[in-house]
């Protein structure tokens, strides 16, 4: 087992004081050895001791902030050990990995994280009959939980254990928080009462809290997972009832007037309809994302006929990066939707590049624009309706897969057209070739 800070500081400590010790017997034997003054002999005796005692004396008064950054120093280790295991949240496995992890770097003698009814991690003295997944047998630990106080345990009977033969005499008992209210316990145990103390309750309280606060990243994390997929699936779900009928009497009248002009639109439209029901928590090649737009544009395109024309420029290097499903269909949907007049034929331009790891998608149009109030807050909360929020919703889950600088920007002059440029920056060890 590595040696702790605290353990260290103790072993300096005893080596200063041995030190000191022979010193002063090396200075006696050597001023009797010499037959000095014994004035001489008393006053060398007496300075070495006040030397050693004062240097002694200077460290133990040096000990509290020592010992503080000694403990900080500690429990940061710890939390940074950690982190990866609690950013999965309150389970078995993650406690297991950080009882393990507190029992190394610390001088416990065992230590336990519980959820408010179970046991979910124990390592140290007592593994062989402490159990783990068992109920909470410690009456302190369910009113630390909740009352949201921590506990100090100063013997055998006070823990509970049944197990006679148990060496653990002594704990802290600390509660764990989610959002500031208690979700479980940090426990560390002694093999006597003596080493309970106020570095030692500091220590567990410390920890404590560094641990609530990754339990808290882990639950913002998983949070915000939960309703970016909500929201892909409401976006999935709003695949605009209006598109939906437009097509099927797109289909019905080309029954009358082109049976197998319509036989194939139902086949791409059940092709079609298909995808926007997959899972779009996986990443996919932009070559298929760009085929999914391509069967939504057979549609519009028999629905509109002459009066819309697209146009792509597609860097053929982009073809197999892999995005986020559902990103390219809703900004061609908006240009089309949003652009189209009552006369002129509109043009849809989409294009591709990628350069020092930066994909750019721009969908553009020579539509009716959006005016100029408006165009400030198309990608605030809550403003615009149907595809304005689907445009809200791509920008907020590039930004959340691939962090704040990848986002959509959009560029409008009414009368004139839009532009919406989808941005995606890849990390240092991605390129624009094969993608992430």
């Amino acid at each position: 087992m590595p040696m702790t800070p605290s353990r260290r500081s103790i072993i300096i400590d005893s080596i200063l004081l041995f030190a000191a010790a022979v010193l002063a017997l090396v200075t006696a034997w050597v001023l009797l050895a010499s037959d000095a003054p014994r004035w001489l002999l008393t006053a060398s005796l007496t300075g070495l001791t006040m030397v050693a005692m004062g240097s002694v004396v200077a460290r133990f008064v040096s000990r509290p902030d020592h010992l503080r950054a000694l403990q900080s120093h500690v429990i940061l280790d710890i939390a940074n050990e950690s982190l990866s295991y609690m950013r999965k949240g309150l389970t078995e496995e993650t406690a297991d990995a950080v009882c393990h992890i507190v029992l190394a770097e610390t001088e416990v003698a065992a230590v336990a994280i519980t959820d408010r009814d179970r046991v979910l991690g124990f390592a140290g003295l007592g593994e062989n009959h402490h159990n783990v997944g068992g109920p909470i047998l410690t009456r302190a630990t369910r009113e630390s939980i909740q009352f949201n106080e921590h506990r100090v345990l100063g013997t055998k009977e006070e823990i509970g254990c049944p197990e006679p033969s148990c060496l653990l005499k002594a704990a802290i008992v600390v509660p764990l928080e989610m959002r500031g209210e208690p979700v479980g316990t940090l426990k560390f145990y002694y093999t006597t009462a003596r080493l309970l103390n106020e570095t030692q309750v500091t220590m567990a309280e410390g920890l404590a809290r560094l641990l609530s606060t990754q339990l808290d990243l882990s639950e913002l994390e998983r949070q915000t997972e939960l309703a970016t997929r909500m929201e892909l699936k409401a976006l999935q779900a709003q695949i605009n009832p209006h598109f939906l009928f437009n097509t099927i009497n797109t289909i019905a009248m080309l029954i009358r007037t082109d049976p197998e002009r319509a036989r194939e639109l139902l086949r791409e439209f059940a092709t079609f309809y298909r995808r926007t029901l997959e899972s779009g928590d996986q990443l996919v090649e932009l070559g298929r994302e760009l085929e999914y737009v391509r069967t939504y544009l057979l549609f519009e395109q028999a629905r509109f006929g002459d009066r819309m024309r697209v146009i792509e420029h597609i860097d053929p290097t982009t073809l197999s990066m892999r995005i986020p499903a559902f990103m390219v269909q809703p900004l061609v949907e908006n240009a089309i939707k949003h652009g189209m007049g009552s006369e002129d034929t509109l043009h849809v331009g989409i294009t591709s590049a990628c350069e020092d790891r930066v994909l750019t998608i721009v969908v553009a149009d020579d539509g009716v624009g959006i005016p100029g109030h408006d165009l400030p807050h198309v990608l605030e909360p809550g403003f615009g309706k149907g595809l304005g929020i689907a445009l809200k919703n791509v920008d907020d889950r590039l930004k959340g897969h691939f962090g704040r600088t990848s986002g959509l920007e959009i560029q409008s002059t009414e009368g004139v057209g839009t532009t919406v440029t989808l941005r995606i920056q890849f990390g240092p060890l991605e390129a624009c070739e094969g993608g992430v």
